[in-house]
């Protein structure tokens, strides 16, 4: 098999792995709607939104570890992507390069390995110490739903640790086996406690158990490191990062959340319909995020794959955003239903949103790769100038709100593109 075909494998797989997570997160809440009564599905959703929130440092510490486990990777092997074969096999460094033999002493997954336990468990002190604020904004009866909330987020900022290294040593095959278990073990293991339990607290306990099975799993296939003492640039890193993906999180839904501020009810239902097509838009090209992350940990990586990432993006969303335009009433139905069949939804709006988004994080990656803090000023001031733009100015209808969402995310690919023309002139090849 050639490297191109690989590739393709390996894009295909990880593709495959996204969308069946992203998949069965939607099925779990159509699942949700069904078993629960309004009251208890409410619950469930806050309490689920608050996990997604939770996340982001997980996120955080995926792109650092993938980024430290590229430049380790680097240096010991440059044999080509794993694709399908398992854990620990020739071609892919290995245990040794992923996680370290037995014996090994200090390898950077062990270091990593207790960057995340720091991070996972940061978290979750941060989650229950804030438990009675979360009960009151929540109305929640009990402290159970946190507890279990915060146990799930403590295994998945670890899953995510061990996305990140598999990523940073292209493993891409076992990466998209690990999305799997998670699809099965946490989200699956979320919608059996409904099925059994029929209510949050036990659906959300069953996502904690699930969700450390998940963990144990990741940590067996990266080669079972043991946790060493990592330094405090690790940690300044995983910050930057956090700060970073938490601003691209907010930006991804702002202007879904102040369209149901600013528009009456009915606009801000159409409204949610058309951010369907944003999210469509922003996750298609998750896959090409992923693949190209471990070759930003270097200033030539970023040279060769910024562009091309950049371009394979743009290609795979010019589909969306033209098959929305020649479209856009079909599938204004085919999302929204018969209640919306007549709507006139700029939907290509809404699908240029989202691929102005997947345009961002490629950007974004890149400047985390080489500790750009220009970075984090450009997505907050993105997300000032988003929000200041509807609150005070384009808010009178529902294609003002997109638009101002158009032209914030619009400036910012546009300022994250001359800084990162500008940075290739400076930043030495050989930087990492």
């Amino acid at each position: 098999m050639t490297v191109a075909e690989r590739v393709r494998l390996a894009a295909l797989l990880v593709s495959v792995g996204v969308a069946g997570n992203q998949g069965a997160s939607y099925l779990l809440n159509v699942l949700g709607a069904r078993l629960l009564v309004p009251a208890d599905f409410g619950e469930l959703g806050s309490l689920l939104a608050v996990l997604v929130v939770g996340a982001v440092p997980a996120l955080g510490l995926q792109t650092v570890a993938a980024l430290r486990a590229a430049r380790s990777k680097a240096g010991e092997t440059t044999g080509p992507a794993d694709t399908a074969s398992p854990a620990g096999t020739a071609g892919t460094g290995g245990p040794t390069s992923a996680g370290g033999s037995a014996g090994a002493g200090r390898s950077p997954a062990s270091e990593l390995f207790s960057l995340g336990l720091t991070v996972s468990g940061v978290v979750a002190a941060v989650l229950l110490l804030g438990s009675p604020l979360i009960m009151g904004l929540l109305h929640l009866d009990s402290v159970w739903p946190v507890v279990w909330l915060a146990a799930s987020l403590a295994s998945i900022t670890v899953i995510c640790l061990w996305y990140g290294i598999l990523q940073g040593t292209r493993r891409f095959g076992t990466l998209a086996g690990l999305l799997a278990c998670e699809g099965l073990g946490r989200i699956g293991g979320t919608a059996v406690g409904l099925v059994v339990f029929r209510d949050a607290e036990g659906a959300l306990a069953c996502t904690a158990i699930g969700a450390l099975v998940v963990a144990v799993i990741g940590w067996v296939v990266v080669g079972r490191p043991s946790p060493a003492r990592h330094d405090r640039g690790h940690v300044r890193e995983v910050v930057h990062a956090v700060q970073a993906m938490l601003a691209l999180v907010l930006l991804v839904n702002l202007d879904l959340l102040l369209a149901r501020h600013q528009l009456p009810p009915a606009e801000a239902g159409e409204y949610a319909v058309g951010a369907i097509v944003t999210k469509i838009a922003y996750w298609l090209p998750q896959a090409v995020a992923i693949l190209v992350l471990p070759r930003f940990a270097s200033a030539e990586g970023r040279r060769r794959f910024v562009p091309l990432a950049l371009a394979v993006c743009a290609v795979l969303d010019s589909v969306v955003v033209v098959g929305t335009a020649v479209l856009g009433p079909t599938v204004v139905g085919v999302i929204g239903g018969a209640e919306y069949a007549d709507s006139a939804l700029p939907l290509w709006a809404f699908a240029t949103v989202g691929s102005l988004l997947a345009l961002t994080q490629i950007l974004l990656y890149s400047r985390i790769a080489s500790a750009d803090r220009r970075s984090l000023a450009l997505i907050w001031g993105a997300v000032l100038v988003e929000a200041a733009l509807i609150t005070f100015w384009l808010n009178g209808s529902l294609g003002q709100v997109v638009g101002a969402a158009v032209v914030a995310t619009g400036l910012l690919v546009a300022a994250g593109a001359l800084v990162e023309v500008r940075a290739r002139r400076v930043e030495p090849v050989d930087a990492h």
